[in-house]
């Protein structure tokens, strides 16, 4: 397993058709959320772990939380996997702070909760 840094990118660096995994928990997806993320909470993470593996087939993974940290150490896991994954530097502030959409469930403005 890797101990060292792992890999990031920036906001920016996420391509549209990169697989954007969302690893907060589900009150934070509620408020506010990339349309095309995936939504598995970190707490969820192991017992959903096949759907992160169909899903990323032979695509970057893109790991966001809403500061960092969790999406790290989910990085960190998919990387011992054996799977191409990236941690987004910043997570979903950033996010929001670059102006990248965000959608909600419909309760009120969007936002990184």
């Amino acid at each position: 397993m890797q101990y060292g840094r792992i890999p990031s990118v920036g906001v920016a660096e996420v391509p549209p058709e990169g697989l954007l995994l969302d690893v907060r928990e589900d009150d934070e997806w509620a408020a506010g959320h990339a349309e095309e993320a995936l939504h598995v909470p970190m707490s969820e993470f192991v017992e959903r772990f096949g759907e992160v593996t169909e899903k990323a087939a032979d695509r970057r993974v893109y790991v966001v939380c809403r500061v960092g940290g969790r999406s790290a150490q989910v990085t960190r896991y998919l990387l011992g996997q054996g799977i191409d994954a990236v941690n987004v530097d910043g997570g979903m502030l950033a996010w929001e702070a670059a102006g990248k959409p965000l959608v909600n469930d419909g309760q009120g403005p969007a936002h990184v909760a």
